[in-house]
């Protein structure tokens, strides 16, 4: 396990977080929650029917003593849960459409964060993203001055850490948008004690091309700039003048980064999820996440594909946010 993980083991270790897997049943979920209780490092609370989890549990010979287990179905507490949301809600829920609706796993789940019964939530081993970030959105909402949650992933290979954002949620960010992620990102990377060096990425630097593209991303620097003048920020770069110092002294002599970014943040969806993939397949890069940024609570979206060790390490970090907040 990377130097990071190590960190954040023992960051965690003995603050008594509790973090959600709505996903109780799931197999992954199972052998990580497994493993996070057995190792002290969090209180797994797990989510369905108890003697269903615990028959499967027992079937992988997964110890779960350590573990809560909540079933909305039987929960004490669903009244209050109730009233809490449609109060969150302001009217666009009745009682009833509360209470089905909180029978939806992410849904109370997420009400378990929002009502400080647990620190944080991991879903989406399972689930799409959208039907983790749904109610995350709705009952957590967004930090004030931030307008959208956004997805990074941190970039590991051995030493080597780098931020990719948005890799995860926002299709076609506008210039506001973009300022926002490359802040929010910014914050990210130093809660993993990365000191960040911000490049807004495009197809052009510093105008060697101009579009209505480039002209995005080079509005978004100067809206950034203006809202966190404290960053070491700047582009629009291409890859390889926010990467290269030998090109960026070509294409960029007088720009404050150098060569030396280490928070990349992209024009598109697009192009953070091709980026992402790109470095992860042909450089070897572990790719962590995606972690969503911006929300008053930790949530976070795991990859239908994933496996044991991505919801192992999805949780450290849910928690070690939760620590940041």
């Amino acid at each position: 396990m990377s130097d990071l993980f190590t960190v954040l083991k023992e960051n965690v270790t003995g603050k008594k977080l509790k973090i959600v897997f709505p996903e109780g049943m799931d197999e992954r979920i199972l052998a990580a929650a497994g493993r996070l209780a057995a190792e002290q490092l969090l209180t797994p609370i797990l989510i369905g029917n108890a003697k269903e989890i615990e028959a499967k549990a027992n079937e992988l010979n997964i110890a779960l003593e350590s573990a809560e287990i909540y079933d909305p179905n039987q929960f004490e507490q669903m009244d209050e849960c109730v009233t809490a949301f449609v109060e969150r809600r302001k009217g666009k829920v009745s009682e009833e459409d509360a209470r089905n609706i909180l029978k939806d796993e992410n849904y109370f789940g997420t009400m378990l964060v929002y009502m400080n019964k647990a620190d944080g939530l991991v879903s989406g081993a399972a689930h799409s993203t959208a039907d983790t970030v749904r109610p995350a959105l709705q009952i957590i909402k967004t930090k004030e001055g931030v307008s959208k949650t956004s997805g990074v992933f941190i970039m590991v290979r051995e030493d080597e850490k780098y931020i990719f954002a948005d890799c995860a949620i926002n299709i076609s960010p506008t210039s506001q948008d973009l300022a926002e992620i490359a802040i929010e990102s910014a914050k990210t990377a130093e809660m993993f004690d990365v000191k960040p060096r911000v490049a807004m990425l495009s197809f052009s630097t510093k105008g060697s091309a101009v579009s209505p593209e480039t002209e995005k991303v080079a509005e978004a620097v100067k809206e950034a700039k203006l809202r966190a003048p404290e960053l070491t920020l700047d582009g629009e770069f291409q890859f390889d003048a926010a990467f290269v110092p030998s090109v960026a002294k070509k294409k960029a002599p007088d720009s404050e980064i150098q060569g030396d970014a280490n928070v990349f943040i992209f024009p598109s969806l697009e192009a953070g999820n091709i980026g992402y993939k790109i470095a992860q397949r042909l450089g070897n890069f572990e790719a962590i996440g995606p972690i969503l940024q911006g929300l008053n609570r930790p949530v976070n979206d795991l990859s239908r594909g994933c496996n044991e060790e991505d919801v192992y390490k999805l949780a450290l970090i849910t928690a070690a946010q939760a620590l940041n907040q």
